[in-house]
């Protein structure tokens, strides 16, 4: 013992004055003060919560009471890695959004020992395989499909799956740039959502779709009316195919688009031509478009001044104007018709929105896409009329569903941004995205590599159609635009399902509602395949 006392005393000797011990004593004063910041800061903060009258949790639990803001913060992030199972999220589930990251990274989306997808709730949706299945060396590619005939530039395309719209200033710069590069490389189109054409759209080389929303952000004149000027200078660019006119979105009926002033940027102020820093929102509907009459006038008058072909967009509440645009159509003549309609569903997505509106207003798309197809049919259209079909739409299972059901294109913004990387983490209308993709941050930017992003774009773009594919295949037809509603079937609340041609059919009587016929809404429960 002695011997240990001595090495102790020796030790301590060579160490007093040194520069290791003067780092430890200023270490240890260090650790002393910021324990009694500490303290006092609680006490601090102690006196204002039983001080204050406007939270009673921090009143009656001071200090103790300010972790639940926290808890709230963190459980949307450790519900969705730890607690919840996996197709129980919404909007949407850990399934469906594994499958996109394994597509998108290009690794096996296979899985084994069998599916976790309930096939016994009413309203499932399953597909009718043929007992002589297409062979691959007997399967052809996706059929080219010709949008504007009556148009001096008509498009031609072959994608299936394409990319909905998403405004630069809703998204940033480099996933702009990764969506655009990717949407190239796939082969698909790039809607670039009402905040009009940025560089970055362009800059990737993809064919562009330009939507011309209510505040005609992009092609607008300072009274913030339509500038056919703007329209012939966007024509000109040969990468934009088409013009979508947006009536309504999914997500905000009857509401326009809305951009946080943090995120109008002088950049974005000058693409828009708005004021920078104010908050962007939309008027809740073009004001010169107030009937069917209305609409079909704007429909030709952008297509006459642009040569391309001209849809427009919107999510269906109140859909017995169908009939009476189809009647306006045919009395004008073919020509007069909008090339394409897309078709939002109600549980569409976007950054921002009121939740009366994204929660309860508006059509979900599975009753409103055979609702469109089938007036159309019934007027004799739908080979005039192309119908993209968007909302929720992620996996090839609905994306097949929905060319069953009439669609001749789907499109997507949220599977798109899973496939950028997106974790669901709820901040696209708080500039504080932590992967990037919606924020101007540059410091949260820089964690999205546009090279890498664009790859997984195309991957992901290419798995759903090479899948899509497969289920025709299943079915025994060619290609994936030649499945019908006999292709499909939904389960009935007896446990026996019945085709897609069977089900919707009965809705061509008016007093044929779902809810009399013991059928629920198609469910796909984040079928992965």
């Amino acid at each position: 013992m002695s011997s240990i006392s001595d090495a102790t005393r020796r030790l301590a000797e060579a160490l007093n004055g040194s520069v290791i011990w003067q780092l430890v004593d200023i270490m240890s004063a260090l650790f002393i003060v910021g324990i009694g910041c500490l303290v006092a800061s609680l006490a601090v903060i102690y006196v204002i919560d039983v001080t204050q009258t406007k939270h009673a949790v921090r009143r009656n639990y001071p200090v103790i009471g300010r972790f639940r803001y926290l808890f709230e913060t963190l459980g949307e992030y450790f519900r969705q890695y730890f607690f919840a199972m996996d197709r129980e999220e919404l909007p949407f589930n850990r399934a469906q959004r594994a499958w996109v990251y394994r597509a998108a990274k290009g690794v096996d989306t296979t899985v084994a020992f069998g599916s976790t997808r309930d096939l016994r709730p009413a309203g499932t949706v399953s597909f009718a395989n043929c007992p002589f299945p297409m062979l691959d060396a007997n399967a052809t590619d996706t059929a080219i499909v010709e949008i504007g005939p009556y148009a001096r530039t008509p498009y031609r395309t072959a994608s299936i799956y394409n990319i909905s719209g998403m405004s630069y200033g809703a998204i940033s710069k480099p996933a702009v740039l990764a969506l655009s590069k990717g949407a190239r490389m796939a082969g698909i189109w790039l809607n670039t959502g009402e905040g009009g054409l940025s560089p970055f759209h362009l800059e990737g080389g993809a064919d562009i779709v330009f939507q011309i929303g209510t505040a005609k952000y992009g092609c607008r004149k300072e009274d913030g009316t339509l500038c056919d000027d703007r329209l012939k200078a966007l024509a000109a660019i040969e990468q934009i195919r088409m013009f979508e006119i947006k009536m309504s979105q999914g997500a905000k009926p009857g509401k326009g688009g809305i951009l946080p002033g943090a995120k109008v940027t002088s950049e974005i102020a000058r693409i828009r031509g708005i004021a920078e820093g104010t908050d962007s929102i939309s008027p809740n509907r073009h004001p010169e478009i107030e009937s069917v009459g209305d609409l079909l006038d704007m429909v030709a008058h952008v297509r006459e001044v642009t040569g391309k072909p001209v849809g427009f967009k919107l999510v269906l509440g109140s859909y017995d104007f169908l009939d009476d645009l189809c009647d306006e159509i045919n009395a004008r003549g073919l020509q007069h018709a909008p090339d394409f309609i897309t078709l939002d569903s109600a549980d569409g997505g976007t950054g921002a929105a009121p939740m009366p509106l994204i929660d309860y207003v508006g059509l979900p798309i599975w009753e409103s896409l055979p609702m469109l197809c089938d007036a159309l049919e019934r007027h004799k259209l739908k080979s005039r009329i192309r119908v993209n079909a968007s909302g929720k739409l992620i996996t090839p299972a609905e994306v097949a569903w929905a060319l069953c059901v009439g669609a001749d294109f789907v499109s997507s913004a949220r599977g798109y941004m899973f496939s950028l990387g997106c974790i669901q983490a709820l901040q696209c209308n708080k500039n504080t995205c932590p992967t990037g993709i919606t924020t101007h941050d540059k410091r949260l930017q820089r964690g999205l590599d546009v090279t890498d992003k664009a790859e997984r774009v195309r991957r992901y773009a290419e798995r759903v159609t090479e899948e899509v594919c497969v289920i025709a295949h299943s079915c025994g037809v060619t290609e994936p635009r030649r499945l019908t509603r006999r292709h499909a079937r939904i389960m009935g609340s007896d446990g026996v399902s019945m085709s897609l041609a069977d089900y919707y059919g009965r809705w061509t009587a008016p007093a044929a509602l779902p809810s009399h016929q013991g059928l629920g809404r198609p469910r796909f429960g984040a079928d992965a395949a």
